[in-house]
């Protein structure tokens, strides 16, 4: 008897629950696992042994799971340290696999979470124990290295592009509009920042100005883009990533009121577009400035999702289940993209240590001369991923969701 676990670690997308029904529902249909299992909290709960069994639930369950945003199996921010240096939690973690016959572990995560892939699968072949690692990508960032792109990433772009559309209509209906800053998600990288440039009105972009972490922000390059824009049009329209950083790499705001790291070490950001604000106020004449930062929002809109991105959400976790009863291990699922005109795709394995902790950056070469938009390359990259909708099930009018009660069915005696 060979049974499975599967976790979900990192922040929330709103498709990540598609990647779980994938590894459940492909498992009923090939039957190579007798059960598998959920890790509550990801890696920190399975330490914890708050483990549920996810063959509890029927075909028409998995389907309201899967259009059910956030983690359904909850998540952590755990970091383990390297076994050389702390083997304990090694021990435990493997003793509770062994003890519930568990061949395969499918983590769904982003780059720290492939991190714990390939400790784990370290520590498995170091000990010479039948034991498979495999990571499944997802990740609203788009940083993770050697895929084309995440899942999870084209629902954001596409909620951040409609959000830029819609919000940009409504702060033009005055006579004197002033400034509207938008501040995304990303705290490395600018792949959702850039996704605002799909917002369009009679084919033009509606935004002015957008901002990435990847290049140096220039306070005096910033105000002087903004006062000439506004001069011509007495509006402008600014998007921001939240981790924008000057020229010496400190972030432009840093969430020092709160724990200012995560568990992997992370500073915690939040509010570039305040700080934005303010420096605007400033320094030039300009008194109607407007922010939004829609946080969470981001990763958890499942009305605006894109329907390609949760079928290939629903597709790598399929295909994880396919590639283990190959018998590959220490590996992440890849997307390969064939083509845009028709957009097509297949998965691959990488090796997981090579995505491990690594951040995959926008391409310079995709922002403009002026390092204050994108070119056309990134729209021609991101416009395929936000393709499709979807008919969600409805309750009183509101989208019907799956919600799994604290303390579900853990298995106590464990």
């Amino acid at each position: 008897m060979k049974n499975a676990i599967v976790a979900q670690s990192g922040g929330p997308t709103a498709v990540i629950n598609a990647s779980l029904a994938g590894v459940v529902s492909a498992n009923k249909e090939l039957k190579y696992y007798n059960k598998i299992y959920g890790g509550v909290n990801g890696i920190e709960g399975i330490l914890q042994h708050k483990i549920i069994d996810l063959n509890q639930f029927t075909e028409a369950d998995l389907k309201l799971i899967k259009y059910t945003p956030s983690a359904f199996l909850g998540s952590c921010r755990y970091k383990i340290k390297d076994f050389q240096e702390q083997e304990q939690e090694y021990k435990r973690i493997f003793a509770l696999l062994d003890k519930l016959a568990i061949q395969t572990m499918f983590y769904i995560g982003g780059n720290d979470s492939m991190d714990t892939v390939n400790k784990l699968s370290d520590y498995a072949q170091w000990k010479g124990l039948d034991c498979q690692m495999i990571g499944i990508p997802k990740t609203i960032d788009n940083d993770l290295a050697y895929t084309d792109h995440t899942p999870g990433f084209g629902s954001a772009a596409k909620y951040i592009a409609t959000t830029t559309l819609e919000t940009y209509l409504d702060a033009g209906v005055y006579t004197n509009n002033g400034i509207f800053l938008l501040e995304t998600m990303g705290r490395d990288t600018g792949w959702l920042a850039a996704s605002a440039a799909l917002a369009r009105l009679a084919g033009e972009s509606v935004v002015d100005f957008i901002y990435l972490p990847e290049t140096a922000f220039s306070a005096e390059g910033f105000l002087k883009d903004v006062v000439a824009r506004f001069e011509q049009k007495n509006k402008v329209y600014i998007v921001v990533a939240e981790g924008l950083k000057d020229k010496s790499g400190n972030y432009l705001f840093e969430m020092n009121s709160t724990p200012c790291h995560d568990g992997f070490t992370h500073f915690q950001l939040g509010g570039v577009s305040n700080y934005l604000k303010k420096l605007i106020l400033e320094n030039t004449k300009i008194k109607r400035i407007k922010t939004l930062t829609p946080g969470v929002a981001q990763r958890s809109s499942m009305h605006c999702i894109s329907g390609t991105d949760l079928q290939e959400a629903y597709q790598v976790g399929e295909d994880a289940v396919k590639y283990s009863t190959q018998g590959h291990t220490g590996f992440m699922v890849g997307i390969k993209r064939l083509g845009n005109n028709p957009y097509t795709i297949e998965t691959f394995r990488v090796e997981a240590a090579k995505v491990a902790s690594k951040i995959k950056h926008f391409p310079p070469e995709w922002i403009n001369q002026q390092k204050n938009n994108v070119t056309e390359y990134a729209l021609d990259y991101i416009t395929p991923l936000l393709s499709g909708t979807l008919d969600l099930a409805l309750e009183n009018g509101l989208p019907k969701y799956f919600y799994r009660k604290r303390g579900y069915n853990y298995y106590r005696s464990l």
